[in-house]
């Protein structure tokens, strides 16, 4: 009996152990960025224009952070930094995020955006795919618009706002301009790696494609992906809007976030600035994306 007692000590001490282990693991996952710092410099690059706009822009960048109602945590901010002494408006990304990994967790992707000239926009969201909190978000921002005591006060762009989202924050990308009240005000879309479509039934994240009214950009790994290259051709397929698709070779799931970033930028400045150059990376049968080496599947209707 003695020895019996013993050895569920010592198997009480290991599991315990065990557990602390796997807390402080967690500790530190929590705390490690999901996006690597010096990714727009580490990302290979397939083309003239990809690498351009996967390099950082020319705005030094600030941010700023807000509470946000609900479990959304907080409304995290990167803008400009010029933005707080010029007197012009700046076009807006707003930021959805997936399970769990909120927009603190990649401040290397809101700081790239926002050095092109974005004010870029997320939250703490832990569940997206409504697009709730990101409707919350934007509403958020146009309400420092409109607020004299902001520093957001008559400078946020309300007629180029974009949209960008991975995992489930890609399925909340299509809810947040269907479903939502303020889904009008967008201007483009981006989804990485959004939720197979059967997948996302079957676990109550549905979304319709066919629903959306804005140029959309869907990404995705070529394997090792939420989305099978069938099932993001059945999203782009069903889109009737401006599009464009592409599978990224080699990559995973979690990288999808930014190893894709170049051109996601790219997308970002041709609908929300007019900028031509950019739009090269999309258009015609020459584009850049048609022809870059490193990605499969690509289409566009532009």
């Amino acid at each position: 009996m003695k020895i019996i007692l013993k050895v569920l000590k010592w198997v009480g001490i290991v599991i315990l152990a065990i557990v602390l282990l796997l807390a402080i693991l967690l500790i530190i996952l929590s705390k490690k960025p999901f996006v690597p710092s010096n990714y727009t410099k580490t990302v290979e690059t397939g083309g003239e224009l990809e690498a351009k706009y996967l390099a950082m822009g020319q705005y030094e960048v600030k941010h700023t952070e807000a509470d946000a109602p609900e479990d959304w945590g907080k409304f995290i901010t990167y803008y400009p930094a010029e933005m707080e002494t010029e007197s012009k408006t700046y076009p807006v990304v707003v930021m959805v995020n997936g399970t769990g990994v909120y927009a603190s967790k990649y401040p290397a992707l809101f700081k790239h955006l926002a050095s092109w000239g974005f004010i870029v926009i997320g939250n703490e969201d832990p569940s997206t795919c409504s697009g709730d909190s990101a409707d919350a978000t934007l509403a958020y921002l146009l309400e420092q618009n409109d607020d004299p005591n902001s520093v957001f006060y008559q400078k946020v762009d309300t007629a180029h706002i974009g949209i960008t989202g991975h995992s489930q924050g890609g399925v909340g990308v299509f809810n947040a301009v269907t479903q939502q009240p303020h889904g009008n005000l967008y201007t483009c879309a981006v989804s990485l790696s959004p939720t197979e479509m059967e997948l996302a039934d079957a676990i109550g994240l549905h979304y319709e494609p066919d629903k959306m009214t804005v140029p959309t950009l869907l990404l995705a790994a070529d394997a090792n992906d939420v989305i099978t290259p069938e099932g993001a051709q059945k999203v782009y397929d069903a889109m009737t809007v401006p599009k464009a698709m592409a599978l990224r070779s080699g990559m995973d799931h979690g990288k999808m976030l930014y190893s894709a970033d170049g051109y996601v930028t790219a997308w970002f400045l041709y609908w929300l600035t007019e900028d031509e150059a950019s739009g090269r990376a999309f258009m015609g049968e020459e584009s850049e994306l048609l022809n870059n080496p490193l990605y499969s599947e690509q289409k566009t209707n532009g």
